[in-house]
């Protein structure tokens, strides 16, 4: 199923190429021009704004927890500075969802639900499989325990991750991503 939007009317076709047809463009022109994404249904979990090409909202990418979890699941088994002992961490990586939303920046500001914010480098992004973590062992991440996301790092498989200028950075109750 794919979404055609013609200035603010949404019209859904069975395949590219019925849009294709409707719009008398090639299909890949069609899914290029595409700055849209689907709407967000459930709770807003995530924000992406700044320096993006593809919104769903005034300006911003929204994501819900189903929107999240279409992302291919990546584990990391890690340690990290603030927990004991090696963790499994489930999440997505960061660098798909800055391609989803066209991300064009230097830098990603995380902000937590303190409103805690760093600047990551977005090449930390491609450098590293750094992932936004929604469950650490197996259980759901809750605000408690560092939710709903938490930026990890793969610590344990790159020694200079060790250090703490990319500690800091390892942001938990992440809410907002600003694109730089």
């Amino acid at each position: 199923m794919v979404l055609v939007m013609i200035g603010r009317v949404a019209l859904r076709a069975c395949s590219a190429w019925v849009a294709m047809f409707w719009l008398g463009m090639p299909a890949q022109a069609l899914a290029e021009n595409s700055n849209v994404l689907p709407v967000a249904k459930g709770k807003i979990v995530l924000e992406v704004y700044g320096a993006i090409r593809s919104t769903n909202a005034d300006e911003v990418a929204q994501y819900d927890w189903a929107m999240l979890q279409a992302f291919p699941r990546v584990q990391i088994e890690t340690h990290t500075s603030v927990t004991d002992g090696v963790h499994t961490f489930d999440g997505f990586l960061v660098r798909d969802l800055l391609e989803q939303v066209g991300a064009s920046g230097a830098v990603v500001v995380a902000t937590a639900l303190n409103y805690y914010e760093i600047e990551i480098p977005i090449e930390d992004f491609n450098d590293y499989d750094v992932i936004l973590a929604y469950a650490m062992d197996g259980k759901r991440l809750r605000s408690r325990e560092k939710g709903p996301l938490w930026v990890v790092y793969p610590r344990d498989d790159h020694p200079e991750l060790q250090d703490i200028r990319y500690d800091y950075r390892w942001v938990w109750q992440v809410f907002r991503l600003n694109v730089l």
